[in-house]
């Protein structure tokens, strides 16, 4: 089937889904396609046995009730801790999977996303494949979509809705609080180093969904955004500053606070006013789009605004 644009693929998933609120079957009685990032896939009743490389789709099929049969390995969030277990297959990492595991697992549906859309054609060969890749240009937007498409594929569509209207109503009352928080910058450290991401970067929807105003205006585009120093925090000098401890998400020992604890960092508004906020790193530096994740998100954020 052939590649489309992410925008055009989602206009038409919500064109064709429309006709199935007529149907009188459940959602396996007419033919679905998923139109997504890499393509389009077709399925003649909701999926059984389910595989995912992408953390967002568990975290959001486990919030809809539905269990997934494969998994890569690697650190997962407390709330998703069943999955690290003996009693589900490991399929690989989230770069790399175990294509004799995957075939072994006779999957009626792989997911694919970000780190793992390299391998969507050759997983596709094995099984069905979607992949839900999200752009940060439009992260929530199409986070939301994401979580829609699941809801429809496995008939969960009211669990669904209910889910993405609480979010909705809480990232508006976000959007309000943040728009008067001054100017925030957000930082990433990794083995001693730090990285800034602004507007348009990976973890930029903090202020495209979220509404805080960006410190930084430039630069920090695509995956690694760009190197960061204390003396640059000082420089741009936040009245917020958002920090992401990307050791702590993935299972090593986090430094984030011991570094930041300095006397250049220390002279920031910021810091003086005590709005400097450790985000869960699990949550953004992993699940990013999952439904549980984004919530999570939105009530941490509420609750540091809130303080003030």
């Amino acid at each position: 089937m052939a590649v489309f644009s992410r925008r055009a693929g989602i206009a038409t998933l919500v064109a064709g889904f429309a006709s199935l609120a007529f149907l009188s079957g459940p959602v396996g009685a007419a033919d679905i396609t998923i139109k997504h990032a890499s393509g389009e896939t077709a399925f003649s009743k909701p999926p059984v046995k389910v595989l995912t490389y992408d953390i967002a789709t568990l975290d959001t099929l486990t919030a809809l009730g539905i269990e997934v049969a494969g998994v890569p390995g690697g650190n997962k969030p407390d709330y998703l801790s069943k999955y690290a277990g003996d009693g589900v297959a490991k399929i690989g990492t989230l770069f790399e999977p175990d294509y004799e595991a995957v075939a072994a697992a006779q999957p009626d549906l792989i997911v694919v996303a970000g780190r793992s859309r390299a391998k969507y054609a050759e997983l596709a060969k094995i099984a069905p494949t979607i992949d839900l890749t999200i752009s940060p240009e439009n992260f929530l937007g199409e986070a939301e979509e994401n979580v829609r498409k699941l809801g429809t594929l496995f008939g969960k569509q009211e669990q669904a809705e209910a889910l993405l209207a609480k979010l909705a109503a809480s990232s508006a009352q976000l959007k309000q609080k943040s728009a008067n928080t001054g100017k925030s910058l957000l930082v990433l450290t990794t083995g001693g180093k730090m990285s800034s991401y602004g507007p348009g970067s990976r973890f930029g929807m903090l202020f495209s969904d979220y509404g805080f105003q960006p410190a930084e205006t430039t630069g920090s585009k695509g995956t690694h955004g760009n190197p960061a120093s204390y003396e640059y925090i000082l420089e741009k000098n936040p009245d917020w500053l958002f920090v992401i401890d990307r050791d702590a998400a993935i299972g090593r020992d986090g430094a984030a606070r011991s570094m930041l604890d300095n006397e250049v960092v220390g002279q920031t508004t910021a810091w003086k006013n005590g709005h400097v906020v450790y985000l869960d790193a699990t949550s953004w530096y992993l699940v990013g789009g999952g439904i549980t994740a984004m919530q999570k998100t939105v009530d941490q954020l509420l609750a540091a605004v809130d303080k003030t």
